[in-house]
Parts: C-alpha cells; sequence; structure tokens
C-alpha cells in the first residue's frame, strides 16, 4: 500500500493505493497519527479511490479518527468519490453520517480555503508538503 499526505493550510489530504488489509491498516492509521495536527480541526480529506482492495480495516481506520475527533470535541472528515460499496457499508455500520463527500480533491481543498479566510484579506497560501510513505507491496 502507498499513501501519499498533502499539507494544506485548512486540511492535509490523504491519498492511499493498493492493498489495505490488517498489515496496511497499521501504517495507515500511524500516517494519520502522523498528521493529525497538521491542519486545525483536523479536517481530514480522504482519497481512496485508488484503493484496489480494502477489507474491515478501512472502516476500523475512519471510525478510530472518528473517535479521537469526538474525544477532542472538533474535527472533519471528507471522503472524495467514495466507492459504492465503501458507502454501503459505512451505512451499514451508521459511520456515514459523519462522513463528509465530495467529488474531487481539488475542489475540496479549494472550497476550504476560500470559506476559512477573510475574503477581504487573504492570507498567502504557503506551498503544500508532500509526504510519501511506503511503496508497492
Amino acid at each position: 500500500m502507498q499513501i501519499e499526505t498533502i499539507r494544506h493550510l485548512r486540511c492535509t489530504v490523504i491519498r492511499a493505493k493498493g492493498e489495505l488489509d490488517h498489515a496496511g491498516r497499521i501504517r495507515f492509521s500511524a500516517c494519520i497519527m502522523a498528521v493529525w495536527d497538521w491542519s486545525e480541526g483536523p479536517v481530514l480529506v480522504f482519497d481512496l479511490a485508488d484503493l484496489e482492495f480494502y477489507d474491515s480495516s478501512v472502516i476500523g481506520v475512519l471510525a478510530m479518527a472518528m473517535q479521537r475527533m469526538e474525544e477532542e470535541g472538533s474535527g472533519r472528515i471528507i471522503l472524495v468519490r467514495p466507492t459504492s460499496h465503501l458507502l454501503s457499508v459505512l451505512r451499514l455500520t451508521d459511520l456515514l453520517s459523519h462522513v463528509e463527500l465530495r467529488d474531487s480533491v481539488e475542489e475540496t481543498v479549494a472550497e476550504l480555503t476560500t470559506r476559512s479566510g477573510d475574503p477581504a484579506a487573504p492570507a498567502p497560501l504557503p506551498p503544500p508538503v508532500v509526504l510519501r510513505l511506503g511503496g508497492p507491496r
């Protein structure tokens, strides 16, 4: 499994590719914890569309993040382009109501950036920070 994280001003984008199984779950969870404080809240934008395989581990990872957000009283999880299967599983586990759904990472980042800032005095945006973990297994 490959994990790419991109730090933006108002959110962190987490992209996963390959297979997310039990071993991948441990790495994926560690990655989320490593980037937790990269954005206020935090706001985590997950792009999981390139996962070729995932088991219940994906639900465990998302549920862990949701639980921590609930304990801390803040945070948002945004899923970009989730598969119909993932949506069904989230619905069955009653987790769907705890995530936001979007069609595009770029549009989501742009929306978060413009909504969060003062339009009269926009702050300059620093370049995103990209972190790539892992490789093909």
